[in-house]
């Protein structure tokens, strides 16, 4: 049986799932095909900066995060081996300008009840893509389950391992030599700690925290691996991931032991810190044949500007301004529409991987001198600044395509 759709978003994640939001908040109906049973929630929660809040005022569902997240004020940043403590502010003129920590889950949820039941086809995993070397020809997806879907438009969404990247000629993302643990922390009884994010650093180990509500914590800890311990690290289970964070942390401060020993196991992943060298963005194409990656697909980056999340927020916000201004004017998405994004995503995507890798490593250089004073006099001082700049980026709003509600349900791309 072969199933035609106009447009096919591969992946439903954050990404995939704001992708195919913004696409209806135009009129313009996609499918989305998530590999999974369900929402996907792995990584437990995230933090959302000012341009992800832009981005999701943009799609219409900023309110229903804001209304039972408290955004954070500042955060500090303690240096284990010498106790060094520095404030971190985060100074805004309303409370998007703050980051919030906010479950994964619930930001999926805000996203896909917006979308028609019929929106999301889950366990369903693309295995290939055929096209045909004629403009205008839709794509063959071959799914996993045997389903063959025809599409005018695929966009990739479909993370760090991306089926869709691939076939455009990206090279796959590199492992960064570090390793994330990331978990929740459950207070049955509240923790009574304030709204604010901390992190502590020792040498090549970095961990921190920060609330997303009365009782529960987001935590992390970021560290060094070697080639022969990486077969190890993924066969760990929550338990013994758990305990081998309490033997790595032990001259921390007590506060993160404690966090740790409330995990809730089911939360606790460990995974590799993998990234796409920016040159790979400047010299490839990243849309052929209407095909083009958003999110993670495109730019996947280590998580020390907290911008994983918050740009795929961006993809999905720019590139339906681009087809809803392709559609206004042609009746139709033609490849200027995708070249057009491409062009507008690629040097942010490439300043993210490359701000974020530059972070990581100065905040986890080591504990020799020169790195002390670079990180502690120097990195938190003014590499804030550039990075403020980073995170308040607008990534604008969606067109207005001036179609009433029954006309956005029957709309059809020609």
């Amino acid at each position: 049986m072969v199933i035609e759709e106009d447009v096919v978003i591969v992946g439903g994640g954050i990404a995939g799932l704001a992708t195919a939001l913004a696409l209806k908040r135009i009129g313009i109906q996609s499918l989305v095909l998530e590999k999974a049973s369900d929402l996907r929630t792995t990584g437990a929660a995230l933090s959302l900066f000012p341009n992800a809040w832009l981005a999701l005022d943009a799609l219409g569902v900023s309110h229903k995060l804001t209304s039972i997240y408290t955004p954070i004020q500042k955060g500090y940043v303690t240096n284990v081996s010498n106790g060094t403590v520095t404030e971190v502010l985060y100074a805004g003129k309303d409370r998007n300008a703050s980051p919030t920590a906010v479950h994964r889950k619930a930001l999926l949820e805000a996203l896909s009840e917006e979308l028609p039941s019929h929106a999301i086809r889950f366990s369903s995993k693309l295995s290939l893509i055929e096209t045909v070397n004629h403009e205008g020809s839709p794509a063959v997806l071959h799914l996993e389950d045997g389903a063959i879907i025809k599409a005018k438009v695929v966009i990739g969404c479909d993370g760090v391992h991306s089926v869709v990247a691939r076939w455009l000629g990206l090279k796959d993302p590199i492992h960064s030599g570090r390793y994330a643990v990331r978990g929740l922390s459950v207070f049955s009884e509240g923790h009574g700690l304030k709204y604010e994010a901390q992190q502590s650093v020792d040498g090549s180990i970095r961990s921190g925290f920060a609330p997303l509500n009365d009782k529960e914590l987001y935590w992390f800890v970021v560290f060094h691996s070697t080639p022969n311990e990486d077969d190890n690290m993924t066969r760990k289970s929550p338990e013994a991931i758990v305990k081998s964070l309490l033997d790595m942390l032990a001259g921390f401060p007590s506060i993160f032991l404690d966090i740790i020993q409330h995990s809730d196991l089911p939360t606790v992943t460990l995974a590799p810190l993998m990234f796409r060298v920016p040159w790979d963005l400047l010299l490839n194409d990243m849309y052929k044949d209407n095909i083009t990656v958003a999110g993670d697909a495109m730019h996947p980056t280590t998580p020390d500007l907290g911008q994983g999340g918050c740009s795929s927020l961006e993809d999905a916000v720019v590139l339906a301004r681009h087809i809803g201004n392709s559609f206004i004017l042609n009746g139709k998405i033609d490849s200027r529409a995708l070249k057009g994004y491409v062009k507008e995503r690629r040097f942010r995507a490439c300043l993210l991987i490359t701000l974020s890798y530059l972070s990581g490593r100065v905040q986890q250089g080591g504990s020799g001198r020169f790195m002390k004073f670079l990180r502690d006099r120097v990195f938190y001082k003014f590499f804030g600044l550039l990075a403020g700049n980073v995170v308040n980026h607008d990534c604008g709003k969606l067109p207005s395509m001036l179609l009433t509600s029954e006309e956005r349900n029957t709309k059809k791309l020609e």
